[in-house]
């Protein structure tokens, strides 16, 4: 089995942690577990009615989406790219993340007493909703990945790391969104914007 030349780079420099304990985590769960999270944020927004509880759970929102969207697209998506993963779905997958992002750049320009916020929000958790359902259905991309033969584990514990990495970031001035990888070179409105750890420019 193949592995992307970037795993392969850091799964060698990240099986441990400066601890020494080994990082585990199979790459799908990983991935499915992020999922949650940003589900159950959602689930928060349409529950909150003050406007600035409802600003910081977008930015949470946004961070979490960020950072899972570099992992997908840094680590899962090669993988599966290079393991002859069906390239359509992944194609789709990409053109969803990059209408996310989309959504995602408008929010953090806006407040929540902007005409069409809530609307934006929603739409874009049903986004989300679709993604999450094309990658986690019987044969969808987690499924055909699983089927390829890519080492989870291996794949796992570069996710974690990086994942560690790109929070730490949102944390201590802010993390730049994946580009939209599916526009024309020089369409990208992420070039010079990021989010920080409450996803404020």
């Amino acid at each position: 089995m193949k592995q992307p030349k970037k795993l392969q780079q850091t799964a060698k420099k990240r099986t441990t942690s400066k601890s020494g304990a080994t990082l585990t985590g199979d790459a799908v769960m990983l991935l499915q577990k992020d999922h949650r999270k940003v589900e159950a944020l959602f689930a928060q927004f349409g529950r909150a009615k003050d406007a600035q509880k409802k600003e910081l759970i977008v930015g949470q929102i946004c961070t979490e989406l960020s950072v899972h969207m570099s992992l997908e697209e840094e680590l899962f998506y090669p993988a599966c790219h290079e393991n002859d993963v069906e390239e359509a779905p992944l194609d789709e997958a990409q053109v969803e993340h990059d209408g996310a992002k989309t959504l995602m750049a408008e929010l953090k320009e806006q407040s929540a007493s902007t005409q069409f916020y809530d609307a934006k929000v929603k739409v874009l958790s049903e986004y989300i909703k679709h993604h999450v359902g094309e990658e986690e259905m019987r044969n969808g991309v987690f499924a055909k990945a699983r089927k390829a033969g890519i080492d989870m584990t291996a794949l796992g514990q570069a996710m974690k790391a990086r994942k560690k990495e790109l929070m730490t970031q949102s944390q201590s001035g802010g993390i730049n969104p994946p580009k939209l990888l599916s526009r024309p070179a020089g369409k990208s409105r992420f070039t010079h914007e990021h989010y920080d750890a409450n996803g404020q420019g």
